[in-house]
């Protein structure tokens, strides 16, 4: 499932949900934007990951739960721990982090 937040929650999304994967963006980062899509698709193929978007800018409660040093940021959480995160605009990149939620 793919969920933009609009209020700073991720924690609540961390607490309630085993796999959680979320790419840190914003509207003015246009890898960002290019990166969304392919992030949305990925969570069709991954119905036991619970996929967040959240505004790096907008949402700085969720921000601190990895380190955004550069968007697009991808985190991959299990039982609200960060296990892996990745920055860039590459597909193999996000795919990295999933593979690494997926098979834990």
């Amino acid at each position: 499932m793919f969920t933009e937040l609009t209020e700073d929650t991720l924690d609540q999304v961390l607490s309630t949900n085993k796999k959680v994967m979320v790419q840190y963006g914003a509207g003015w980062c246009g890898n960002c934007k290019i990166t969304k899509p392919k992030f949305k698709k990925l969570a069709e193929s991954h119905p036991d990951i619970e996929f967040v978007y959240v505004d790096a800018e907008k949402l700085p409660n969720s921000r601190k739960f990895a380190e955004v040093s550069n968007l697009p940021t991808f985190a991959g959480f299990i039982d609200g721990n960060l296990v892996k995160q990745n920055q860039g605009n590459k597909v193999e990149i996000i795919q990295e982090v999933v593979n690494e939620v997926a098979n834990n």
